[in-house]
């Protein structure tokens, strides 16, 4: 065939002989048959396609299954060759023979020269419109990430505020303790209490269990009563003060029983305190180093959440990404939502951009805790197959109506109330998923469960 076939197309109108032998010669004449995939959605739109005799149906991925949006079937149809204006174009949907029958294939680049050649104004026409309309995207995908990074600093400032706050409130106490410790031990000292005794009341003292006793709150209120008791009837006025932390620690009347036998009447009181201020001090201690430890893994979930200290594609711990999320999410989590975790153990790393999946993770999520209005059941699992990961996010909600779910991952689309939600989550997820790692996220939904799964390779198509 030859460029006079192009003559008879209407798209061609206004061009002339030297100009269509310019086009044809650019190209190729691409035979094709019925089921072969000519371009794939997400992929690089490097081709322009003209379609010379047959058909082609062009299908697009809705949820977990293929729908046909369209079909080429009339010659002079076209598709794709959109990073002849867009360096970073890509294939909006992916084409298949029905029919058999030829096209004309162009390179992207080559169609950009020649455009340019027979119309620069209109090249600098559609490039500056294809820039737009990437930069209203770009802008809306910002307010995405602001609006999650913002949902985000709440959650995490309500996570970070209250151990901060437990560690301060023990820091002052403990100062309070510190003076009435010293103050106990300098009334030991007036009372002319023996070294012996010291030594056998420190001995009573370092047998206090570390940790706190096995008692409910009602075994720990009657036994502070029964504390109390003994204390008063042997004149220890402060009974207030040396109750609590004996009943907090487990300690009951025949310890004190014990101590009475080794101090006398003058040392009993001095000495009870200053174990009782003992034991609320390495309460306070253990306070503050349990608040603190939950600062720092917080600290530790974002960064791992954040990724600062990562490279960009890498060898990615699947479950450590989903854990960070879940830390992130804590205080949407709280309340009524279960977290049920379910990881294979020989779960292999797969190569990908963590923080990218991370947003992934962050928008299922909380769609999920949305649907089941903050109660429920939240499942999150993770499998091998073959060679991918598969990850499953699911809820025990309302479920996703079909015509909810058939419409789900298409941009601005949203069932949530205006100010809510964008409509962009589960699009930037899919097109983080499918586009940028080469994947599959899918929904499956039924009234009581909608499961969100996202299969990842182990490593990208390009480096397969």
């Amino acid at each position: 065939m030859s460029a006079t076939e192009l003559r008879a197309l209407s798209l061609f109108d206004g061009l002339g002989e030297d100009q269509l032998e310019q086009l044809w010669a650019a190209g190729e004449d691409y035979r094709f048959a019925p089921g072969d995939e000519l371009f794939r959605e997400g992929r690089p739109a490097e081709f322009w396609w003209v379609l010379l005799e047959g058909s082609i149906s062009l299908l697009r991925r809705v949820g977990h299954e293929e729908s046909e949006m369209g079909v080429m079937g009339s010659p002079g149809q076209w598709a794709g060759g959109f990073q002849a204006w867009d360096p970073h174009g890509i294939y909006t949907a992916t084409g298949r023979g029905v029919v058999a029958g030829r096209l004309l294939r162009v390179p992207a680049a080559a169609l950009g020269e020649l455009a340019q050649a027979w119309f620069p104004f209109g090249v600098h026409f559609i490039r500056g419109l294809a820039n737009t309309v990437r930069n209203i995207e770009a802008k809306a995908r910002q307010r995405e990430a602001l609006v999650a990074l913002g949902t985000l600093a709440a959650g995490l400032a309500h996570e970070i505020n209250n151990p901060a706050s437990a560690a301060t409130r023990a820091v002052d106490a403990l100062a309070q303790t510190t003076e009435g410790l010293l103050a106990a031990l300098r009334r030991l000292g007036e009372s002319s209490m023996s070294p012996d005794q010291f030594v056998a009341l420190d001995a009573l003292r370092r047998e206090v269990p570390a940790g706190p006793p096995a008692l409910g709150a009602l075994a720990v209120a009657d036994l502070e009563d029964e504390l109390s008791e003994w204390l008063v009837d042997h004149g220890v006025e402060q009974d207030w003060l040396v109750a609590p932390p004996f009943a907090a620690a487990g300690l009951g009347v025949d310890w004190c029983e014990r101590t009475a036998t080794i101090l006398g009447e003058r040392q009993l009181e001095p000495g009870l305190e200053w174990v009782a201020r003992s034991l609320t001090m390495a309460s306070l201690l253990t306070e503050v180093r349990e608040s603190t430890r939950r600062v720092s893994e917080l600290v530790a979930a974002v960064r791992s959440y954040s990724q600062l200290d990562r490279a960009t594609v890498q060898q990615t711990d699947v479950t450590e990404g989903l854990e960070s999320t879940l830390v992130m999410l804590g205080h949407k989590l709280r309340g009524g939502v279960t977290v049920v975790r379910d990881y294979a153990e020989d779960l292999p790393l797969v190569e990908a951009i963590p923080g990218e999946l991370n947003q992934v993770w962050t928008n299922v999520i909380d769609n999920a805790v949305d649907a089941m209005e903050g109660a429920g059941t939240l499942r999150v699992s993770a499998r091998a197959a073959a060679r991918d990961v598969v990850v499953e996010i699911a809820d025990d909600g309302p479920g996703m109506p079909e015509a909810v779910r058939a419409h789900a991952f298409e941009p601005f689309f949203t069932t949530k109330d205006v100010g809510k939600g964008t409509g962009l989550g589960l699009d930037i997820s899919r097109r983080i998923v499918v586009e940028r790692h080469g994947g599959e996220i899918t929904i499956e939904s039924e009234p009581g469960q909608t499961v969100v799964a996202v299969r990842l390779p182990l490593s990208p198509p390009a480096t397969r």
